[in-house]
């Protein structure tokens, strides 16, 4: 077969295109980030459960993400090959942020608590359903020279999106909206409206996506990656004949996986814990360390000002991240992907180990500063170096089969971190903010055992 075409240079605004919807979906998922706890505590949950009503988005990844990978692999439609999955995610995700801030209201179905962790597993397999393609979406357009370059632009628009949505509620309360439950409610209005300006958000960004990206048609896309069409259709028939065994097939596939997967796997379980932690436990965290409040008050001011604080905090390490993405370029340049991936984890694991030591409020926005420099690192880096070592074809489901990297450390701390917190730190949530801290300065270290042949290529 014929040496594959180079993919042609795309302009700055079509990447831009590629990956504006994400702003919105990570607009509505950094408002559940910073809210969901907020929410299910409002409607009866015990601070210690909270990280098992968490577990629903990385149990949700584990099981759609390879799904769906797989199926956008082999999915050419009108629309495209990745863009179907990314609008059909979104509506999904849309409507359960309608709902789950007025589960309260569905007591004729179910009881509030259970509507609100029906409506979160809702809501976090349809975000699922969208990284996905959004990441393998960049993979498949953009060329091996503009590939940092589309990776960076996505996490920039991810973090610009959840600065936004993290902010949101300290926002709309500085100009009036309520941020106490009113006389009769659970959730407080400043949140409702939130959610309800985040799903629409969300749905108009990634109309944007659909209407301004027009995906390679099959035999485009098999020229500029080198993919024979016949024998790949043979294959899938010899498969069918065979019985089409899902799961065997699926094992050959993980079996294969690139060497660098695996690698960067003990990095991601790193940082996707420590980050685990400092989600699902920050709002507790805060309002006991900083307004000093009871572990069982979940409707107080203080409560729901420590709450909105968290929302700042939030802002602000996506802000920081935001503004880190569009200097990781030159910084890979000047150095290298794993040196800059390195430092950006040691930064973020001594931001979260700085807050435990600080009072003051307004100090905490430079502790989050350091977590943003570490998350926009988080989410370019592993994906911009295991695209380059993917088969184009499976590139859907090589993405999903990775995202086990996400979710697994997920659910190992939603099971144990409530443990944790009780048998080693007396309860007090601030404990495990410190203990990320370690955990992502040794993914920082992690780094170290990555095979990044980029600086080779380059030199070549």
């Amino acid at each position: 077969m014929a040496n594959k075409v180079a993919k042609p240079d795309l302009s700055f605004w079509q990447i831009w295109n590629l990956s504006f919807g994400f702003l919105g979906v990570q607009f509505g998922f950094a408002l559940q980030n910073g809210n969901v706890s907020r929410i299910l505590q409002a409607l009866g949950a015990d601070v210690h459960d909270l990280g098992y009503f968490w577990l629903a988005a990385p149990i949700a990844g584990i099981i759609i993400q390879p799904i769906i990978g797989g199926a956008s692999d082999s999915t050419w439609t009108k629309l495209g090959r990745r863009v179907p999955f990314i609008l059909g995610g979104a509506i999904a995700a849309t409507l359960a942020m309608f709902l789950m801030p007025n589960s309260e209201f569905f007591v004729a179905l179910m009881p509030p608590m259970l509507f609100g962790a029906t409506m979160l597993l809702i809501m976090d397999a349809s975000f699922n359903i969208t990284f996905q393609p959004f990441r393998a979406l960049v993979g498949d357009m953009v060329n091996d020279k503009q590939r940092d370059l589309g990776y960076s632009v996505q996490s920039f628009l991810i973090n610009t999106g959840a600065v936004v949505g993290s902010a949101l509620p300290f926002i709309l309360t500085m100009i009036g909206v309520n941020n106490e439950p009113a006389e009769g409610q659970k959730v407080a209005d400043s949140v409702v409206w939130s959610f309800y300006i985040g799903g629409a958000t969300l749905m108009i960004t990634v109309l944007w996506t659909v209407l301004r990206t027009k995906e390679y048609p099959p035999e485009e896309y098999a020229e500029y990656n080198n993919i024979d069409l016949e024998a790949q259709k043979a294959e899938k028939e010899q498969q069918a004949k065979d019985g089409g065994n899902a799961i065997a097939n699926f094992i050959k596939t993980l079996i294969s996986s690139p060497k660098v997967m695996f690698q960067l796997a003990a990095v991601q379980l790193c940082s996707w814990v420590a980050f685990y932690f400092m989600w699902v436990y920050s709002t507790p965290a805060i309002a006991q360390h900083i307004w000093h409040t009871a572990p069982g008050d979940v409707t107080s001011a203080a409560y729901n000002d420590a709450g909105n604080w968290v929302g700042l905090m939030f802002a602000m390490y996506s802000f920081a991240a935001a503004i880190f993405s569009v200097l990781m370029p030159s910084l890979i340049k000047a150095t290298n992907r794993k040196t800059v991936y390195a430092s950006a984890l040691i930064l973020g694991g001594l931001g979260l180990l700085s807050i435990g030591m600080i009072q003051d409020k307004y100090l905490l926005f430079v502790s989050m500063a350091g977590v943003g420099i570490a998350w926009a690192a988080i989410l370019a880096m592993p994906f911009s170096i295991l695209s380059e070592n993917l088969p184009a074809e499976k590139m859907g489901i090589y993405m999903g089969i990775f995202n086990v990297t996400i979710a697994g450390p997920q659910i190992f701390a939603g099971l144990f971190g409530g443990t944790i917190a009780s048998n080693f730190f007396d309860g007090n949530a601030v404990g495990l903010l410190t203990m990320a801290g370690v955990i992502l300065i040794i993914g920082a270290f992690c780094v170290g055992i990555i095979s990044d042949n980029k600086d080779k290529k380059l030199e070549q």
